[in-house]
């Protein structure tokens, strides 16, 4: 697997980042992740989250916990195609329906 580099925005860090692109007809083709999600701000009562988009489609939301770090092994595709070409994935904050949430860099990567 190749290293995703650690993606850190306020109250968010995903840390020890991998990824792949699995073969065709394996795992559906899927861009396959993996890293620890952690809480960096334990008191702001804010939880975390993974987004990961691939291809064309709309982002996916993966859930951490608050004042936790959570490990995660997840599988991203494209179910129409035989494997998923493009992928981008970053860390997030939820910080409610008030404020807008924030957001590491937004990282791309290409098979």
């Amino acid at each position: 697997m190749e290293g995703i580099p650690k993606l850190n925005s306020g109250g968010v860090q995903f840390k020890d980042g991998k990824y792949k692109f699995e073969p065709s007809h394996t795992n559906h083709g899927a861009f396959h992740w993996k890293g620890s999600l952690k809480d960096t701000d334990n008191g702001d009562g804010h939880n975390v989250y993974m987004q990961v988009r691939v291809e064309g489609y709309d982002w996916s939301r993966f859930n951490g916990k608050q004042r936790k770090t959570v490990p995660l092994d997840k599988l991203s595709y494209d179910g129409a195609a035989l494997h998923t070409d493009d992928a981008r994935i970053r860390a997030c904050r939820d910080r409610g329906s008030l404020r807008p949430d924030n957001c590491s860099v937004t990282k791309s990567y290409h098979r």
